[in-house]
């Protein structure tokens, strides 16, 4: 497979981003985008993210981020590119930490 164009996308999500099924939003957008990686609720209160797929779709996956499903209010989001490595096969909302 070529990984050109390829990237990874971490991001921390803050505002009111638990217990409005963000990670679902999360999970779906990402399935739909053809991304790989995982997104999981952190002890602070914010949902971290890590993606990776084409650089385009990480930037559609970034956008949704900053609005977030109905329920949530989103303040803020802290981003970090990484080079793509190709660990993941598919997307999945991993247990909090």
């Amino acid at each position: 497979m070529n990984d050109e164009g390829k990237s990874r996308l971490r991001a921390k999500v803050v505002g009111r981003v638990q217990g409005v099924s963000f990670r679902y939003f999360v999970l779906e957008q990402a399935e739909s985008l053809d991304l790989t990686g995982w997104v999981r609720n952190m002890w602070d209160g914010s949902v971290e993210v890590l993606a990776e797929g084409l650089h385009q779709n990480l930037e559609e996956l970034l956008t949704a981020l900053r609005v977030g499903p109905p329920m949530a209010k989103v303040a803020n989001v802290e981003v970090e590119w990484q080079s793509y490595l190709g660990d993941f096969s598919d997307f999945r909302v991993k247990s909090s930490a």
